[in-house]
């Protein structure tokens, strides 16, 4: 006697039920897909200016740091279009200063000391990454540092062939910045920053779309922030700009300088501590 002596179902009921069941599984796939398509379209990622410190390195790499001291700093971007889904093969560009607050290529800048100093044989803190499968492009660096007129932040833009679809930047946590300036000799500097988040006339009107997600990991700080980018378009393009301090002047919205010290500082710095007086 067969080991299974139950009757089979004839070739129509087989047919049948294969579809029956495939129809399933397309139905299951399309509640699936239907679940991570936002039902609306996702806010695009705010254009910003270039700033005058841009230019193509030519170096496609993951590690950009070329030996700058800092916090050791994982930057992951996932680029997506409006309905969320990956723009794989495209590339990003990032690029930043230095923790004295330095940009690699350029001559004219000024430091602490009120000397001009030169970096334009340097390419340190600049690299571009292809973007993956999954919309994920990753770049190891430092935790940048900062220069007056500016909130701490990073440059980036988004590049289809010999197009840019996005130019913009990405700004970090006030607070943390401030420790780290503070509390660790290398990028310990003359002065304080009286250019935060919320009087940087850049990120002021960028809004949240470019305001960077930190978490700690073992070894590493690792910035997150996704990209909504519209692969039809052509990002603004800019004049030439001097060498000096990047656009953004100290209160861009005519707001007052941040203080220097004392609980008025932490008041600025640190998130809703202005509503537990």
């Amino acid at each position: 006697m067969p080991e299974d002596s139950r009757p089979q179902p004839s070739g129509r009921r087989r047919h049948l039920l294969a579809m029956g069941l495939g129809g399933a599984g397309l139905m299951a796939a399309s509640r699936m897909a239907t679940a991570q398509t936002p039902a609306t379209p996702l806010p695009l990622t705010a254009q910003t200016t270039e700033g005058p410190f841009y230019f193509d390195a030519g170096k496609v790499r993951q590690d950009i740091t070329e030996g700058q001291p800092g916090v050791p700093v994982e930057v992951r971007f996932t680029v997506v279009d409006m309905h969320g889904r990956p723009l794989a093969g495209r590339r990003v560009d990032l690029w930043h200063c230095n923790a004295s607050g330095v940009y690699s290529g350029y001559a004219g800048q000024v430091d602490d000391h009120g000397q001009r100093v030169s970096m334009r044989d340097r390419t340190f803190l600049r690299g571009s990454q292809p973007v993956g499968a999954d919309g994920v492009a990753v770049f190891r660096t430092i935790y940048p540092g900062w220069y007056a007129g500016r909130a701490t932040h990073l440059h980036m833009k988004v590049i289809d062939g010999s197009r840019t679809l996005l130019t913009t930047q990405c700004f970090l946590p006030d607070a943390l910045s401030e420790y780290l300036y503070t509390q660790l000799p290398t990028y310990r500097r003359k002065g304080v920053r009286e250019v935060l988040n919320r009087n940087d006339g850049i990120a002021l009107m960028a809004g949240d779309t470019v305001l960077g997600a930190v978490r700690e990991a073992r070894d590493r700080y690792v910035i997150a922030l996704t990209l909504v980018v519209d692969p039809t378009a052509t990002a603004p393009r800019e004049p030439g700009h001097p060498p000096g301090p990047p656009p953004g002047a100290p209160g861009g919205f005519g707001e007052s300088m941040v203080p220097a010290e004392g609980m008025a500082r932490v008041e600025a710095i640190v998130p809703g501590q202005h509503l537990q007086k």
